[in-house]
């Protein structure tokens, strides 16, 4: 089971109907809650993934996302674009304004031919639904895609060297990603052998 904090994303259910097709229920809840109550739920809820979902803002103004990856929580997590960018921020790297904003647009990205990428072509295309990016990769955060377009390729995906977490500044739950649910089923066998 997957507990998805919903940052109020027209996406989210999109995301969480993607899940169910691969067989991983899941249980949304809203972003602004405590964080003891969000502690509460994963100890209540056990779930195997928590995935942050994307959202409007900035990741300091997220609510509980940041402070739950400050406090190193112990499930696996998957940031999808804000959620990947509160990883960034929470663990001291620089988010900031993107050349420019990025909305609705499909683009090439290309990955480390990693196992979260088996059997997707390189590069792939993907939905784009950001106006920041991530300036500054914290030392702990190893950049596994980025996009083709840009002059200056941008981080599209990292890796937490020594926790299982991924983030995804790209919407894999997109119609515009058409190798999205086989990327979200490669995400979540790895996620789970972590």
């Amino acid at each position: 089971m997957a507990l998805v904090i919903d940052h109020r994303d027209s996406f989210v259910f999109n995301l969480v109907e993607d899940l169910r097709r691969l067989g991983c229920e899941s249980v949304v809840l809203r972003s602004g809650m405590s964080i003891s109550h969000l502690h509460g739920k994963v100890r209540t809820l056990a779930p195997h993934l928590v995935i942050l979902s994307p959202g409007p803002g900035r990741p300091e103004n997220a609510g509980v996302m940041v402070p739950f990856l400050v406090s190193d929580p112990s499930v696996p997590v998957l940031g999808i674009c804000l959620g990947m960018q509160a990883m960034v921020t929470a663990l001291g790297g620089v988010v900031g304004r993107a050349p420019r904003p990025v909305h609705g647009e499909a683009h090439r990205v290309r990955h480390n031919a990693g196992p979260w990428f088996e059997g997707l072509p390189q590069p792939f295309r993907a939905a784009r639904y950001h106006s920041l990016v991530t300036r500054e990769l914290p030392p702990e955060l190893e950049p596994i895609a980025w996009s083709v377009e840009e002059e200056r390729p941008l981080v599209m995906a990292v890796r937490h060297r020594t926790r299982p977490w991924v983030g995804l500044q790209f919407h894999p739950e997109s119609v515009l990603t058409p190798t999205g649910p086989a990327l979200l089923e490669n995400l979540l066998a790895e996620l789970a052998r972590s």
